[in-house]
């Protein structure tokens, strides 16, 4: 009797142990195909790098049909010829690559037309390299609106598609197309000019350095430079509204008073943007632009307008010295009766075989970096006073500077250019108290 229990209990663990088994391997593969079923399907999933050809069509509009070029950039070849939108067109390229819908509604519709696709009220036909072809339809909004349906055409399956889907690859002509005035990349530019009645100003690249080329070759800020050239390239047309501000537009830039004509030149040749400006009411002025590049006139932003509207003085250098925030390796001064001589070892600083003290030295070097110009004069420049050396970028940039009294402020002039500084007072005040004040390094253990 207790064998056969023994006998008849074994064989209830072994059945209960094969069932364990089966259950923990059985579960994993269970639970996959739940997750698949409730994972939404993908309604499109393509290489974007090969997408050639894309083609828009809404109900009563014209299609809008965009294709690479040669250097594979798109560019809008209807309605009409016009340069396109790069990054717009990638973001509908990013979506049409992975579509995903977020239910399968029907998955072999036998009447579409309850979903507003029998006569979808937009379409995208896809074209591939190889001359593979897909169909895109979307249809009405889903009664709760926050999704539309959607199908491939040729395939029975109707899918619910995420508003903002639609969104992103439902795009208008102006959605599309290039809305740039001027089609460079202001790190390609290697010219500048700015043209008015008054003045004719050229400005020439060199590597990263910029300079003033007309009216005679003279030291330019870079940054402003830049800053103009960046405006430049930023310029946009704001075609956000009707066709009767687009005409009013052309209308008030003919009437307007100009302004300055802007010329940038890349590898690609030269463009023009012609600035003018319109005074609406006392102490507000509308700028307009037209562009080489693009029909029409437009509405631009006034900080352009204002960055153009300068003069010559403004895009002038007005620091003294050049070598900003390289660290000099050499300075020599002679102020008076004193004289100062400083060269770096390593990380230290010496004059007259002692080791200066690294603070003192510092400041007289941030003094020599801030000098700058409160304007530009034509004369007051006689017996200098103070001329200061400075050698800097591994002893291949080497500035002299001096600097005079006159009346009640300093011109300066720099060795071998005929430009002259004017300096305020306090400025030089400071500079030789920072060169009185630079003192030897404290002996060690002191």
């Amino acid at each position: 009797m207790k064998i056969r229990s023994l006998i008849v209990a074994a064989f209830v663990l072994l059945a209960l142990i094969g069932t364990l088994h089966w259950s923990e391997h059985r579960k994993p593969s269970e639970e996959t195909a739940q997750t698949s079923a409730d994972t939404p399907p993908t309604i499109l999933k393509l290489d974007g790098a090969a997408i050639t050809k894309l083609e828009l069509k809404k109900k009563d509009a014209e299609p809008i049909i965009l294709t690479k070029n040669s250097s594979a950039a798109w560019q809008i070849v209807q309605p009409k010829p016009l340069s396109a939108d790069q990054a717009a067109v990638s973001g509908v390229i990013s979506t049409l690559s992975s579509l995903n819908s977020e239910r399968l509604v029907d998955d072999k519709a036998s009447d579409v037309k309850q979903y507003g696709l029998a006569q979808p009220a937009f379409e995208v036909d896809i074209t591939e390299k190889d001359n593979k072809t897909e169909r895109i339809l979307v249809g009405d909004e889903t009664p709760a609106g926050n999704a539309v349906y959607a199908m491939l055409a040729g395939n029975p399956r109707i899918f619910t598609m995420a508003s903002y889907h639609k969104t992103s690859i439902d795009k208008s002509l102006n959605d599309l197309r290039d809305k740039r005035l001027l089609t460079v990349t202001a790190e390609k530019v290697s010219r500048l000019e700015l043209i008015s009645k008054n003045r004719d100003i050229e400005f020439g690249r060199n590597e990263d350095e910029w300079q003033i080329l007309k009216p005679k070759p003279l030291r330019a800020d870079g940054t402003q430079v830049s800053e103009l050239l960046g405006k430049l390239a930023d310029a946009r047309m704001d075609l956000s509204g009707s066709n009767k501000d687009l005409e009013d537009a052309a209308s008030a830039f003919a009437r307007a008073t100009p302004v300055a004509t802007a010329r940038v030149t890349d590898q690609s040749g030269t463009q023009e943007l012609q600035v003018r400006k319109s005074q609406v009411r006392k102490s507000k002025d509308t700028y307009y632009a037209k562009s080489s590049v693009v029909e029409g006139a437009y509405k631009i932003d006034s900080s352009l307008g204002q960055a153009v509207d300068k003069g010559l003085d403004d895009f002038r250098n007005k620091k003294l010295f050049d070598f900003g925030f390289n660290e000099p390796t050499k300075i020599e001064v002679h102020s008076g009766t004193q004289a100062y001589f400083l060269s770096k070892s390593g990380p230290d600083w010496w004059s007259n075989g002692k080791k200066m003290e690294a603070g003192s030295v510092q400041d007289f070097i941030s003094k020599l970096r801030d000098l700058t110009a409160d304007k530009f004069v034509e004369s007051g420049f006689a017996n200098p006073a103070i001329d200061i050396t400075v050698t800097s970028d591994e002893g291949k940039r080497v500035e002299k500077v001096f600097i005079a009294k006159s009346g009640n402020s300093y011109i300066a002039r720099r060795e071998n250019e005929p430009s002259l500084y004017q300096l305020d007072s306090s400025s030089v005040d400071a500079l030789e108290k920072s060169a009185d004040e630079i003192k030897p390094a404290a002996a060690p253990g002191k």
